[in-house]
């Protein structure tokens, strides 16, 4: 049937066509024909919108329409970035989940594939492609990823109150240089373990050893809490448990989904950063890391420092090493609007800009937007040297003006009280409050707080980067907040300070950003 109001909105040559179709006589029309018109009324009403929708991002990578989320096995590969990530093809919500695919060669300019993974009919996958790893297997790309099908509840791995799915973990190579075409194998290479306490076994990450491989899988123990399962093979199709790398302790609150219980955890990763080795993963609504030893011999990790990730709208992230072998952190903005709106919109979700990973003198893990990024930077709107930040530099400051809600801002200031708000002629978009006490600074950013220790330098480091509904802010290279903002913008934004002391403040820098697409497609 023909919805009137869809057909308003098509282009003209595509408005006109149907309306000729509309007023013909059904039986005289191919059915064939009928079908194409109109899907390509869906199709370019559809384009229109996401190209007008000043809410959805400009240079942060995201499929040409439709719902994603988890980073999958992001590689460097033969001169180029390649990112798959968990999509539905059909639909602006989460369900029937494939592996997409883009290729970029510097992590930001992003260009889309063809679909890498899709379920397969009456397989072990065949209601999901969920989250996994890519690898460089002596010369051939493999990937090792999370098959789900529908079971009865006792034989699910994964039950969460809406889903009861068996979860294998299965491999894929290719041998296409450019990864668009994958070769599925026979079978899984992985079951789980048969535990009725089990609460989940997937999102694989792996690491090599010399001759061996190694194979960690989310998982978790009921009323216990989550661990990653470790497994190794000489061949990543043959594999031998181990034992847990790492387990948790669960708190003891109750709730049907283990991962937001805590019981489960989520998409780990694991690898070694400087001295020190990094587990990063996803439970009860929050991205965690812990950096400490793995005892080589008994193949244990033992935590010693840990923390958030980030405080605000980040999950499900994944790291890879670049071109330089610099230790690269991707992670999923997930929508935090209601699931009727994002899925009227026609686009769910984006990736969070990559950021470089290090650790500092106390071992806690460190993160900037990885300088690549920089490339995006148009105008310079300021640029304030500590000499410059006079009375008469608030005029200056007040003047920048920010359009098509892209911009990058990079400040300094001593940790002291201090308010900055960007606002358009609707009233306030973002904004930071510095609350210093004798021995804490607390952050309110935007309706959120953050809590930290008084920095020993007497200085600390602001760093965001805006862009449509995304606003990803870095503190002293620690701290990081990403939020979402869903409101019409009305104009362009300028910065405002409250009460400013310019005293306090060290340096202050601003940019126009440019776009990847010319319409928010991405490629």
């Amino acid at each position: 049937m023909f919805e009137p109001s869809r057909i308003a909105r098509t282009p003209t040559s595509r408005r006109d066509f149907l309306q000729k179709l509309c007023a013909a006589p059904l039986a005289t029309i191919p059915d064939s024909k009928l079908f194409k018109a109109l899907t390509f009324s869906r199709d370019d009403d559809l384009t229109s919108r996401l190209a007008a929708d000043p809410l959805r991002p400009q240079f942060h990578l995201l499929p040409a329409k439709n719902w994603m989320n988890d980073p999958n096995g992001p590689i460097f590969w033969k001169g180029m970035y390649h990112m798959f990530f968990q999509y539905n093809p059909n639909a602006a919500v989460w369900g029937d989940m494939h592996w997409a695919h883009a290729i970029s060669p510097d992590m930001i300019r992003w260009k889309h594939l063809p679909v890498a993974l899709a379920p397969t009919p009456g397989s072990a996958d065949a209601d999901g492609c969920f989250t996994g790893s890519a690898v460089d297997d002596r010369g051939t790309a493999t990937i090792l990823y999370t098959g789900v099908k529908a079971a009865a509840p006792q034989f699910a791995t994964l039950r969460d109150g809406t889903h009861n799915f068996r979860e294998v973990q299965c491999l894929a190579t290719s041998s296409d240089p450019q990864l668009r075409t994958w070769s599925k194998w026979k079978t899984p290479v992985i079951e789980p373990p048969s535990d009725p306490l089990l609460t989940g076994f997937r999102d694989p990450f792996l690491w090599r050893d010399r001759d061996v491989w190694y194979l960690g899988v989310a998982s978790g123990v009921r009323k216990q809490g989550g661990q990653v399962l470790l497994y190794r093979s000489k061949d990543l199709r043959q594999w031998e448990y181990l034992h847990p790398l790492a387990s948790g302790h669960w708190t003891g609150k109750e709730n049907i989904n283990p991962v937001d219980s805590g019981e489960m955890w989520e998409c780990p990763d694991f690898f070694p950063l400087g001295a020190k080795h990094v587990l990063l993963y996803s439970t009860a609504g929050k991205v965690l890391w812990e950096t400490g030893e793995l005892d080589s011999k008994e193949l244990l990790f033992h935590p010693q420092r840990t923390g958030v990730l980030d405080h605000g709208a980040y999950y499900a992230q994944k790291t890879q090493l670049d071109a330089e072998s610099n230790r690269i952190l991707w992670g999923w903005i997930p929508e935090s609007r209601p699931e009727a709106e994002f899925s009227t919109a026609g686009w769910a979700g984006c990736m969070a800009l990559p950021r470089r990973l290090s650790l500092n003198a106390q071992n806690e893990l460190e993160m900037r937007v990885d300088p690549q990024a920089q490339s995006l930077r148009g105008k310079k709107l300021i640029d304030l040297a500590p000499l410059a930040l006079r009375e008469q530099s608030t005029a200056a400051i007040s003047a920048v003006q920010i359009y098509d809600l892209a911009g990058e801002l990079r400040w300094s200031s001593a940790p002291e009280l201090f308010s900055l708000m960007l606002a358009d002629a609707a009233g306030p978009w973002w904004s930071i409050k510095i609350l210093p006490s004798a021995s804490r600074v607390w952050l309110q950013v935007n309706g959120s707080s953050i809590d930290l220790a008084m920095p020993e330098t007497g200085e600390m480091t602001f760093h965001l980067l805006l862009d449509a509904s995304v606003a990803e802010f870095f503190c002293n290279e620690r701290h990081v907040l990403t939020s979402r903002i869903y409101r019409r913008p009305a104009g362009p934004l300028s910065v405002h300070l409250i009460d400013p002391d310019l005293s306090v403040l060290r340096g202050f820098e601003a940019w126009q950003l440019h776009p990847i697409s010319p319409d928010r497609l991405t490629s």
